[in-house]
């Protein structure tokens, strides 16, 4: 789900976890400019795609705004999910969910801007990397330069972005699956390093 570029602006309404230890807990969404959430029908078809890795995972969800995707991988099974959103209201609320989770040792909320905390965070390894920015601001490619000292080898990246406008993804990343509703295409990838020990890639469409 991306993160917000403007004022708080209320509250439109909700989305909710699809499936595991939290399944159906609805987290809020605002009305914010560049704030649109990914859709429960979407996030279902990714996480069928994820469920065998998640297991122990690392996540990482850049333009977290609601959280829902980095939520929904640790209801799910991954170990850890880090959570970056720029907006402070939305960070804020981000950690008031956590905490009611009971799940500060499992989820940490990052209140930065996502490039310039690529940019600065010590290095990780992530396994799963969410990236659905803001449509309008265009930053997939300056988020794919920043990416490589942020992963695990193997790791998968998932992307937003409209269905006429894909950013070109690095040829690091192989494309294991895609989907797309009448406004968005949504990708799978893999890091294309796991593909020299034999890791096969299948590419379809939901």
């Amino acid at each position: 789900m991306s993160g917000s570029r403007g004022p708080r602006a209320g509250s439109v309404g909700q989305v909710r976890i699809v499936g595991g230890r939290w399944r159906n807990t609805r987290l809020p969404v605002s009305q914010l400019p560049g704030l649109r959430p990914t859709s429960d029908r979407v996030r279902e078809t990714l996480f069928n795609w994820l469920m065998p890795r998640l297991a122990g995972a690392r996540a990482l969800d850049l333009f977290a705004g609601s959280g829902a995707l980095g939520l929904e991988a640790v209801s799910r099974g991954a170990a850890h999910a880090c959570l970056v959103e720029r907006d402070p209201a939305l960070a804020t609320g981000l950690r008031q969910v956590v905490q009611k989770l009971g799940a500060t040792s499992q989820v940490q909320v990052v209140g930065e801007d996502a490039l310039r905390w690529l940019q600065s965070a010590p290095q990780a390894a992530a396994d799963i990397v969410f990236v659905d920015p803001p449509f309008a601001a265009g930053l997939w490619e300056q988020v794919f330069e920043q990416l490589p000292r942020h992963v695990a080898d193997g790791a998968w990246l998932y992307v937003e972005s409209p269905v006429d406008a894909v950013p070109p993804v690095p040829a690091e990343w192989a494309l294991h699956r895609e989907g797309s509703t009448r406004e968005v295409r949504y990708a799978l990838y893999r890091r294309a390093a796991a593909t020299l020990r034999g890791d096969h890639h299948a590419v379809s469409n939901a």
